[in-house]
């Protein structure tokens, strides 16, 4: 078994095994959707799961744009999504 970290996902604290992707981190909390397409906002999240599409994107440390699916969690890293940032 893996060892629990804690990274923070629109500033909740999320607690997941080590080797977990981002987009994997965020389905276990139950968020499935985490941007919206341009014109009808239609919910858009996890798609391939493989990095080929880019549905998953989500800011990780303050880099824009990272493939949620591809990124595995570190210890206190800081995930944004754009539904977060249209709240605020």
């Amino acid at each position: 078994m893996e060892q629990p970290i804690t990274i923070s996902i629109d500033t909740t604290p999320v607690t997941v095994e080590s080797g977990t992707t981002v987009a994997g981190a965020m389905i276990s909390q139950g968020t499935t959707a985490w941007r919206s397409t341009r014109n009808n906002e239609r919910p858009r999240g996890l798609f391939c799961g493989i990095g080929a599409c880019f549905d998953c994107l989500v800011t990780i440390d303050s880099k824009p744009n990272q493939r949620a699916c591809m990124v595995r969690v570190r210890e206190g890293q800081q995930v944004v999504t754009d539904a977060a940032k249209e709240r605020a």
